[in-house]
């Protein structure tokens, strides 16, 4: 049996029941041994009365119809005097019977007794048919004297079977008196052999030799019975033996013993008178010893109930001593294992996650009021409560230590994610700046894949922000279409051609809400692009739901087991800490502080047949109408920001079809222009998906050019470097540029910049840098502002970002 998980109150338990049980078991025994003996003593009255007397009784009765049945054997005629015996010694069974039917003899009788009581009335049962062929004439005197003799036996077996009290000396008296029964039995049965001899005139066959045997073993029985009476009983049987009967008896028997026949002389009537004298004295000699026996037995009786009285209460209170002993002892070590046990839990559970939880506020935490000290004696639980009042000092100062060194490694995190992110919208700014100025399509459309990729490294810019506990700086001040906030996102991913665009319902998203939504989005579009087969698309729709706006993204890859989903949707829908050794799942952490933000639901479920279904749930406060295509007609100074970017997530005049793609054939009916005013302009067949996609097409300078295929044309290596190479070189002169002219202005200061670009006062925010992200007012904080040169007056709104991701 194992104990080592056991709960130390069982330990305890187990330890104190062992020796408590076995201490109650022995004083039980011994009780028990003790009470056994007692309760047979004063059991000694039960039977006396109960099966003594009524036994006695029964055999004196059938010692009389004995004589008489010889008698009436040995003549020729019926006796009347046996009738009338023969109804007293019904009466005499009869009462015996309902003696031995009762419950207290039967309860006070041991199993010994029982059986010789059994014996006893089945012996009885057999004397009707004994008095048949007694009738009948079918025995002799012999047979007739053997009838009486067997049931005469089996009383004096169950009179010895009584014999069974706890003290030797009563046995030895009981056993006695029994020997002096059986004594007067043989002298009964010498009696009736005699009667039957006289009746007919001599012995029978055999006879004499009977009667010698018999009053042999009745003076031998009788001599063996008076040793074992205690001496005053002994004196008053001396006493009885000396009496005239018992001497003219003895005599006659010795003249029976010497004559082989019947003797003429002898005197029938002195035989008879003397015999009767010495078998009632005998019968009331054994009457008072029995009678003595029962009274002796009773002092003895209640001497040791006495004795077991006081022997039980003594043991019983060691008992109760031992079993009070335990408990104080057993509850006083459980008490203090439980406060120590209580206060690690209390450590563990309570204290440690507080004093943590304020570290990480940025509240001070002194470790010596957090992990007092703790006195649980001296003993070796004392020592354990000292070791432990270490332990929880040891645990809140690594505690303190630990968030101090994971809020300095934030820290780190969000100057590194800054740094970046400053760079990052310099770099789309100049970008954009670029995508204006060049005419040339191959060289514009590797720009937009610079674009794509500065896009995708301001996302995991943002990552690093959101993994240090900040926010990221891209915000809009008006609402965004659904649309816009997928295509949005779509453009953040690597693999956007794999994606498809299905049903998107009309709805719009709160402007605080849309940066965070599109890149909620961008992490699970690149998750389920990843963990996909090349070779499948990844499709999206969106649907007014009770509660919000839903919006699915479904792969066809392998999926996930039901417990990876349950671990994922557990992580998804909490904001959880950051554990740095969890780095395989970045992205989920990244999309539950974001969804935790705004209060988004995000759930995995799986799709049918394979694959995954991510559920992008946006709550219905963060949902507004679908803002209108162009700016309103009250719009007014809104602001240009507002207008270009109300330009920029509509895709200027190109309508939204909603509905899932058919393929990916496109008519040429389905190129509609795109944007005007530009002397490269460009035309974008409407897609399934309603993403455009370009056609590059030849400015008027250069005279009509065929319109380009839909995969792009191959470069030469040489050729892109030479185009990034003049584009830094443009980039650093710009710079210098700027500075010169920054050092020569008339207040000597620089001008003001915008996402790393220097503007004119009150021009307004680019809006292809704003819908990438960009901070709606003060992004120049995040970095060290540098001085740039001027722009030129704005040219025509070139094609945006989200126009290029296609």
């Amino acid at each position: 049996m194992n104990t080592r998980d056991w709960p130390i109150r069982a330990k305890l338990t187990a330890l104190v029941v062992g020796p408590v049980t076995a201490l109650l078991a022995l004083w039980i025994f011994a009780t028990t041994l003790t009470f056994g003996p007692a309760l047979d003593l004063l059991a000694a009255r039960t039977f006396l009365y109960d099966l003594g007397r009524p036994g006695e009784a029964v055999v004196a009765e059938l010692q009389q119809e004995r004589r008489l049945s010889v008698v009436q054997l040995a003549g020729d005629s019926t006796l009347p005097a046996l009738t009338e015996q023969r109804n007293r010694t019904d009466r005499a069974i009869a009462e015996l019977r309902r003696r031995v039917d009762g419950k207290e003899l039967r309860d006070a009788a041991d199993e010994l007794l029982d059986a010789r009581l059994d014996q006893l009335v089945s012996a009885l049962d057999a004397l009707p048919a004994g008095r048949g062929f007694i009738d009948d004439r079918k025995v002799d005197r012999a047979g007739a004297i053997g009838l009486y003799s067997g049931m005469i036996s089996s009383a004096f077996q169950a009179f010895s079977a009584m014999a069974a009290f706890p003290d030797n000396q009563l046995n030895r008296e009981a056993l006695a008196l029994t020997a002096l029964g059986r004594s007067r039995e043989l002298l009964g049965q010498a009696d009736a052999l005699l009667a039957g001899a006289v009746t007919a005139g001599g012995y029978a066959e055999g006879e004499h030799e009977q009667l010698v045997r018999t009053i042999d073993n009745q003076r031998f029985l009788a001599e063996t019975a008076v040793a074992d009476l205690p001496p005053g009983e002994r004196t008053a049987y001396q006493r009885l033996t000396e009496g005239d009967a018992f001497v003219r008896l003895h005599g006659l028997q010795d003249t029976l013993i010497r004559a082989r026949d019947l003797p003429a002389q002898l005197d029938v009537r002195a035989w008879e008178s003397s015999q009767t004298a010495v078998w009632q004295g005998l019968r009331d000699f054994e009457l008072r010893g029995a009678d003595g026996l029962a009274e002796r037995s009773v002092p003895m009786a209640v001497g040791i109930l006495s004795r077991l009285a006081a022997a039980g209460v003594l043991g019983l209170l060691a008992v109760v001593i031992c079993v009070l002993v335990a408990l104080r002892v057993g509850r006083s070590l459980a008490g203090r294992l439980t406060g120590v046990r209580t206060a690690a839990l209390e450590m563990a559970e309570h204290r440690l996650p507080d004093v943590v939880a304020r570290l990480r506020r940025g509240e001070q935490v002194d470790v010596a009021r957090e992990a007092p000290e703790l006195d649980h004696g001296g003993d070796e639980i004392g020592q354990v409560g000292r070791a432990f009042n270490e332990v929880r000092r040891t645990a809140v100062q690594a505690a303190v230590d630990e968030v101090t060194l994971r809020r300095g490694l934030n820290e780190v995190f969000l100057n590194i994610a800054r740094r970046s992110q400053g760079l990052v919208h310099r770099q789309l700014a100049l970008l954009d700046r670029l995508e204006r100025q060049t005419e040339d399509p191959d060289e514009l459309a590797g720009l937009f894949q610079v674009d794509h990729l500065a896009a995708r490294l301001r996302r995991h810019a943002e990552d690093l922000v959101i993994l240090a506990g900040a926010a990221p700086g891209r915000g809009w001040r008006n609402p965004v279409a659904a649309v816009d906030l997928v295509r949005g996102a779509i453009s953040e991913v690597e693999q956007y051609d794999r994606v498809d665009i299905g049903e998107v319902q009309p709805a719009g998203v709160l402007g605080r809400a849309v940066g965070d939504v599109i890149h909620l989005l961008a992490e699970l579009i690149e998750n389920a692009l990843a963990f996909s087969p090349p070779d499948t698309r990844v499709d999206i729709s969106g649907r007014t739901v009770p509660g919000g706006y839903a919006i699915e993204i479904t792969d066809h890859g392998l999926g996930m087991s039901p417990q990876a989903l349950a671990d994922a949707n557990r992580k998804l829908s909490r904001s959880p800490e950051f554990d740095p050794a969890d780095s395989a799942r970045l992205g989920h952490f990244v999309v539950a502080r974001l969804a935790a933000r705004h209060g988004v639901r995000v759930e995995l479920r799986p799709a049918t047949p394979s694959g995954s279904t991510a559920l992008v749930l946006v709550p219905a406060d963060l949902v507004t109408g679908e803002p209108p295509v162009g700016p309103g007609p009250d719009a007014g100074a809104a602001g240009a920001g507002d207008r270009r970017m109300a330009k920029v997530t509509r895709l200027s005049t190109l309508p939204r079809p909603r509905t899932a793609r058919p393929g990916r054939e496109r008519p040429d009916s389905a190129v509609v222009p795109l944007s005007v005013g530009r002397t490269s302009s460009v035309e974008a067949p409407a897609d399934g998906d309603g993403l455009p996609r370009r056609v590059r097409r030849r400015g008027p300078a250069t005279g009509p050019r065929p319109a380009a295929a839909d995969t792009p044309a191959y470069r030469p290596p040489e050729e892109a470097r030479r185009a990034m190479s003049a584009l830094q070189a443009g980039t650093a002169r710009g710079r210098r540029d700027g500075v010169a002219r920054a050092a020569a202005g008339p207040t000597g200061t620089a001008a003001p910049a915008a996402r790393g670009v220097a503007r004119p006062a009150g021009q307004p925010v680019d809006s292809a840098a704003r819908f990438r992200g960009g901070p709606s007012t003060d992004a120049a904080r995040d970095r060290a502002a540098e001085p740039s040169p001027p722009e030129p007056a704005p040219a025509p709104e070139p094609p945006t970002a989200t126009e290029r991701d296609a």
